[in-house]
């Protein structure tokens, strides 16, 4: 088993630390808010540390799971960071949905001290993190992922290097951009099927089984007809998220009408107050507008 040390504990950092540690690693973690890390130790164990750098310490694996290249940045590169004490021989594995431009950064960084880095975010959202589940895209060199594939696989189903580094990232965008035209043309089917009169659970329970089947039809139909957004991935990500690939997108040239339609629908959920609500929320803009 290895030393590990785990690097922030929102919603998806703190099961998926717990998945470790409970397949036997020695992890000690750190997050901002000092009760967070406090509590996580006293459920699975280990050990928490004060600073990043003190709990990538003589670590053989580094991961983190933050909010966006800021704070990578800070946990990384910062006086206190993990790269103060990255050790040679290390890999640093990244869960945060951030740029490729940070992603090639870190393992630049990392290179300079002899060590590794991958970026890896995920797909699967907090259910998939707590229940081990979770889809991985990795970009790096061939060694790292070999080195951090047993560890990732302790709590994900599917995981695979893509290409170099970076190539973790932009997956992550290739992802986002899928689902965006998916839910909003989900939220749109439910709403006019609820409209016309029809019985939804029985039209569901029939097209789920064709051409139309999605996670997100299989996942979230019953909660959008609900109006329950109070789980899953927030507004205020996905955002974050689509601005990345905005970013991206402008660089190679490339345009993306849908995504950039869809990204205007999240702004005035965000204007309902639903900036943490589930992505599934866009029903809720179209049943107000109804």
């Amino acid at each position: 088993m290895s030393k590990l040390a785990w690097i922030g504990l929102g919603v998806m950092g703190y099961p998926i630390a717990g998945h470790i540690k409970d397949s036997g690693h020695d992890v000690t973690v750190f997050n901002r808010t000092c009760e967070k890390a406090e509590r996580w130790v006293a459920e699975h164990g280990g050990a928490f540390a004060s600073t990043p750098a003190e709990a990538a310490d003589g670590a053989d694996f580094v991961f983190a799971c933050v909010g966006n290249d800021n704070d990578l940045r800070d946990v990384t590169l910062g006086p206190d960071g993990v790269f103060q004490k990255l050790k040679p021989g290390a890999v640093f594995a990244d869960h945060t949905t951030a740029s490729a431009e940070i992603a090639r950064e870190l393992y630049a960084a990392a290179k300079d001290r002899n060590a590794g880095a991958i970026d890896a975010p995920v797909s699967g959202g907090q259910g998939g993190a707590e229940n081990g589940t979770l889809t991985v895209m990795v970009g790096g060199d061939d060694a790292d992922f070999a080195k951090a594939k047993p560890v990732i696989d302790t709590y994900a189903r599917a995981v695979n290097l893509i290409g170099p580094s970076g190539a973790g990232q932009l997956t992550k965008m290739v992802n986002q951009i899928c689902i965006a035209g998916l839910i909003q043309g989900l939220a749109e089917a439910l709403h006019f099927g609820r409209r016309a009169g029809l019985d939804m659970e029985k039209v569901i329970a029939t097209i789920s089984k064709g051409a139309a089947q999605s996670w997100q039809m299989d996942n979230r139909w019953q909660t959008m007809l609900e109006g329950k957004f109070d789980h899953g991935f927030a507004v205020d990500w996905v955002r974050k998220d689509f601005g990345m690939c905005f970013d991206e997108a402008r660089r190679n040239g490339v345009t993306l009408p849908v995504t950039a339609l869809v990204d205007q629908f999240y702004a005035d959920v965000q204007e309902m107050g639903g900036g943490r609500w589930d992505t599934s929320s866009l029903i809720a803009r179209l049943e107000r507008d109804a």
